[in-house]
Order: C-alpha cells, then sequence, then structure tokens
C-alpha cells in the first residue's frame, strides 16, 4: 500500500546509491542499478539480444512478430508501445508539452527535448572507440560504427542491396516504386526525401540563413554549413582504407571506392551504361531523350543540370563568385577555380594507365581514355557522327541549327561556345593574360600558352602509329592520319571537292560566294583567310620572321607542304613569301 501511494504523489524515495537518481518503486531502482552493473538477465531467444528488464525484452520481440497493438484512434496507425503511442497522438492534437528553456522550441517527446538541449551545450556523450568521433545520441553513435564495420544489416526486398538503417532502405525503395512524397508548394516538382525538399525550396528565395562564422559565407541548409567547415578546418574525416584519400562526406567516400571496387550500381536500361551515382545516370538519360529541363530566362538556353544554369547565368551577370588568390583570376564556379589553380602549380592529379598522360580534371581523364578504347558514346541524331564527349556533341548540333546562343555584346558575332565567346572578347579588350615564362609572349587562352611552350621544349606527344611522326596536338595527328587514309569528310556542296580539315572547306567556299571578310585596316585589301591577312601585313610592317633553309634570306610568309588546300605558286620565293615543299 505504502509503495502504491508513493506512485500518486509521485514522492521518489529510492535513491541510487551510485549516482542518487532517485525512483518512485524499488523495482524501478534495481532496473536502474543494472546501467551501472551491466547486468541484463532478460535474453531474445530469436536474436540473442540481451535486455536489463522483461518489458524491455516484450517490446523488443515485436520487432521479430511485427505486432503493433497500440492503434490510433485517429489514423490508425499501429505502435508498439503505448509510449509511442501517446507521442504519436501529439501530431493531430499538436500538443508539444516539452519546452526548451534557451531558445523556446517545443517538442512531444521529453528524450526529443533532451536530444535537443545538447544542441546548446554542444554535449556529445557517446564516443566511438575507433575513431574517436562523437555524437549526441546512442542511436547516431550505432549507425555510425557501420561505417568502419561495413555493417549493412537492412536489404531491400526487391534489389538486395544493403543498407545501415532501416530509414535509407525505405528512401531506397522509393527507387523501385517511384514514389515522392514530398511535394514543392512553389514549382511542384517531388522529391524522394524530406531532406531533398528542404534544400530545394531555398531556390525560390534569395535566402541563406545559414552563416559561416568564419568567412561570412551563406547557405541555404545546415548540412551544406557544416560540410563547408570542413574546408576552414582541413578535416576530412572520412578516408578510403584502399588509397588514404580522405573525404568530409561518408557518401564522397562510398562513391569513391567505387572507382577501386569497379562497382556502377546505376544503369541505362536503354544502352546498357553503368554509373556509380544515380545522379549521373539521371543525366546520363537525357541525352537519349534530349532532356533540358533547366533553362534560362534571358537566353532560353537549356541546361540538363540546375547548377550548369547556374553557372551560365554568371555569365549574364559577369559574376565572378571564386577568385584565384594568386593571379586575381574570377571564375563562376569553384571546379573552374580549382583546375585554374594547377596551372599554377603544374600538377596534374589525374593520369592515364596506358599512356602516363596527365590531367587536371577527372572528366579530362575521361575523355582522354576514349582515344584508347576508340569508343564515341555520344552519337548525333541527324547525321550519325560519335563523339567522346556531351558538350561536343551539343556544340557539334548547332552546325545542323545554325545557332549561335552565345553573343558579343560589342560586335554582334555569335559563337556555339561561352568559352570561345570568352576568348573572342580579348580581342576587344587587346587582353593576353596567360604569360609565357620564357619569352614574354601574351595569349587569350592558358590551353594556347600550353601548346605554346612546346615550340621551346620541343615535345610533340601525339604520334603516328603508321609513320612514326609527332606532333604538338591531337587535332594535327587526326588530319595527318588522313593523308594515310585518304579520307577528306567535308565536301563542298557546289562542286563536289573534298576536303581534310572543315576549316578548308569554309575558305574554299569563298571561292564560289567572292565573300573575303578579312580586311587590312590599312590598305583596305580584302582576304579569304586570316593566315593571309596576317602575311599581308608584314609588306607594312617589313616584319620578315622566316629565314630560307636554303639560302638564309628572310620572308614574310612559311607554307609547309601538307598544311593547306591550296599549292604556293612557283615564283613565291621572288615575291618575298618561302614555301618549303
Amino acid at each position: 500500500m505504502e509503495d502504491h501511494m508513493t506512485g500518486h504523489n509521485k514522492e521518489k524515495r529510492y535513491e541510487c546509491d551510485v549516482c542518487g537518481k532517485a525512483w518512485q518503486s524499488p523495482s524501478h531502482l534495481e532496473i536502474h542499478r543494472r546501467v551501472h552493473t551491466g547486468e541484463r538477465p532478460f535474453h531474445c531467444l530469436e536474436c540473442g539480444k540481451n535486455f536489463t528488464s522483461y518489458g524491455n525484452l516484450q517490446q523488443h520481440n515485436r520487432v521479430h512478430s511485427g505486432e503493433k497493438p497500440f492503434t490510433c484512434s485517429d489514423c490508425g496507425k499501429g505502435f508498439k508501445t503505448s509510449n509511442h503511442l501517446k507521442i504519436h497522438r501529439r501530431v493531430h492534437t499538436g500538443e508539444r508539452p516539452f519546452d526548451c528553456s534557451d531558445c523556446g522550441k517545443s517538442f512531444k517527446a521529453a528524450n526529443h527535448l533532451k536530444i535537443h538541449q545538447r544542441v546548446h551545450t554542444d554535449e556529445k556523450p557517446y564516443g566511438c572507440s575507433t575513431c574517436g568521433k562523437s555524437f549526441k545520441t546512442m542511436n547516431e553513435l550505432k549507425i555510425h560504427r557501420r561505417v568502419h564495420t561495413d555493417e549493412r544489416p537492412f536489404t531491400c526486398s526487391d534489389c538486395g542491396k544493403g543498407f545501415k538503417t532501416m530509414n535509407m532502405v525505405k528512401i531506397h525503395r522509393r527507387v523501385h516504386t517511384g514514389e515522392k512524397p514530398y511535394g514543392c508548394s512553389t514549382c511542384g516538382k517531388s522529391f524522394a526525401r524530406l531532406s531533398g525538399l528542404w534544400q530545394h525550396q531555398p531556390m525560390h528565395g534569395s535566402e541563406r540563413p545559414f552563416t559561416c562564422s568564419d568567412c561570412g559565407k551563406g547557405f541555404k541548409s545546415l548540412p551544406e554549413l557544416k560540410v563547408h567547415r570542413l574546408r576552414h578546418t582541413g578535416e576530412r574525416p572520412y578516408t578510403c582504407s584502399d588509397c588514404g584519400k580522405g573525404f568530409t562526406r561518408s557518401t564522397s567516400l562510398q562513391v569513391h571506392q567505387r572507382t577501386h571496387n569497379g562497382q556502377r550500381p546505376y544503369t541505362c536500361a536503354q544502352c546498357g551504361k553503368g554509373f556509380t551515382l544515380s545522379t549521373l545516370l539521371l543525366k546520363h538519360q537525357r541525352t537519349h531523350t534530349g532532356e533540358r529541363p533547366y533553362t534560362c530566362v534571358q537566353c532560353g538556353m537549356g541546361y540538363t543540370r540546375s547548377n550548369s544554369l547556374l553557372v551560365h547565368q554568371r555569365t549574364h551577370s559577369g559574376e565572378s563568385t571564386y577568385t584565384c588568390t594568386q593571379c586575381g583570376k574570377g571564375f563562376t564556379c569553384s571546379n573552374s577555380l580549382q583546375e585554374h589553380q594547377h596551372t599554377h602549380t603544374g600538377e596534374h592529379p589525374y593520369t592515364c594507365t596506358q599512356c602516363g598522360k596527365g590531367f587536371t580534371r577527372s572528366n579530362s581523364l575521361l575523355e582522354h581514355q576514349h582515344i584508347h578504347t576508340g569508343e564515341s558514346p555520344y552519337t548525333c541524331t541527324q547525321c550519325g557522327k560519335g563523339f567522346t564527349r556531351s558538350n561536343s556533341l551539343l556544340e557539334h548540333q548547332y552546325t545542323h541549327t545554325g545557332e549561335s546562343p552565345y553573343t558579343c555584346t560589342q560586335c554582334g558575332k555569335g559563337f556555339t561556345r561561352s568559352n570561345s565567346l570568352l576568348e573572342h572578347q580579348h580581342t576587344h579588350t587587346s587582353e593576353r593574360p596567360y604569360i609565357c615564362t620564357q619569352c614574354g609572349k601574351g595569349f587569350t587562352r592558358s590551353k594556347s600558352l600550353q601548346l605554346h611552350q612546346r615550340t621551346h621544349t620541343g615535345e610533340r606527344p601525339y604520334t603516328c602509329t603508321q609513320c612514326g611522326k609527332g606532333f604538338t596536338r591531337s587535332t594535327y595527328l587526326l588530319y595527318h592520319q588522313r593523308t594515310h587514309t585518304g579520307e577528306r569528310p567535308y565536301t563542298c556542296s557546289q562542286c563536289g571537292k573534298g576536303f581534310t580539315r572543315s576549316t578548308y572547306l569554309l575558305s574554299h567556299q569563298r571561292t564560289h560566294t567572292g565573300e573575303r571578310p578579312y580586311t587590312c585596316a590599312q590598305c583596305g585589301k580584302d582576304f579569304t583567310r586570316s593566315t593571309y591577312l596576317r602575311s599581308h601585313q608584314r609588306v607594312h610592317t617589313c616584319d620578315r620572321p622566316f629565314p630560307s633553309p636554303v639560302c638564309g634570306d628572310l620572308f614574310a610568309m612559311a607554307i609547309c607542304q601538307g598544311m593547306g588546300s591550296e599549292r604556293a605558286p612557283a615564283d613565291t620565293h621572288r615575291r618575298g613569301t618561302l614555301c618549303v615543299c
């Protein structure tokens, strides 16, 4: 009776002699003491797991039986314990009886409040014995430990794939069912994960409520801020056991490990190509469908990725968010800055295993490998021509449509590539930001500087397999190989004459149209090619940079055999132009 009455007046008379915590009944105290002693006398017969009380064992048994005896009268949802049902009912009533004294936020359960308060205290009482990382809850630690053990106890019944948590299985199964339960109220777009909706919603507004205390940069979500902070600390908590490379995210490590094991779990149903990421598969599928769901409101250009649209919009605004600390050059995306910095360090971290050539970008390595395999996975639907890059296919398609989406604001000239427009704009400003350290010559493109440097080093990395001749550019090798095969893929529609290069065809067509687009500013004389104009301008400047290998006299132009479609006349030497035949 005495113990019973204590239950009504909530008096806690039974105190633990180890930690001082008090309980209303001796049975509760006895169960609590097992926390200190480690005793778990109640044993599950199915999985072998032990528990401190019979009640906890009884609740656990429902995991195996699937029994949910406590049902919500409002929605019919079932629960394993009466306490879980009690907490759930607050979803319908809106009741949040547990308030945080620091920020005023309310919670449905006392345990939720307890966990929340650790946000203010930064308390992380559960530490990993393997790596030392701490967590706010025991469940977070339990899930984290599976990173080290690679345990995946939850399996998808459709495809057999294993996962670390039951929630991950639930989310994964939406890949099979196509279910996207979280819809955006603004644009109607749906997501398989609630976090995906949260990350999407700030795209409709400019608000970035999460700010980095180190650099002041704003972010649209807290996870983005947490990952960003690792840049300041240099911490990479997720390490690859094969190569030792560190990552800021566990998902990035998981994707990286596929480079070692060759796993490509996402397969295209149309062509059978495999991918390491579901997002890469989605992007690839758009090469089959031609879908470009992200459209620029200013110029109407479409993109397969929202990030590509965001970077493109900066070409209109002139915004350069990322700046190189060495030369001050600005970039529209962080990847472009990272790749640019390799031009200062000379680093080429991505190496071809077949020929040893190094690259600054993983994508460049992947495209280069197609040279060895001969694979051209991107095919034009109009003419059947294959390409190693999706961008090359897109640029090629403009030759069929005649579209030039990038226009110079100063002269109105149109271009099929944003890079070509950027390079062209240097002709108006006379800017040559890439300088050769050996001779001081400036260039409008880093690639042009790289090619120029081969004139100093003598490097000719592209070699013909038939005759052994070396070339400074892969395109020169391609043109040269046509001298062996006799291929002339560019044909004049008026006279049927074939050419090895598209530029030769373009110059030839001017013999039919009479067009001479290159004009000398000093005398007004017109030319069909820019090279002819440059050679002519030396008449005015008296510049003769080409010595004759026969007599040593200097000449204004050098024409090498096999490099042009037109032969120089026999008296070229006498007119001040050198022809080496």
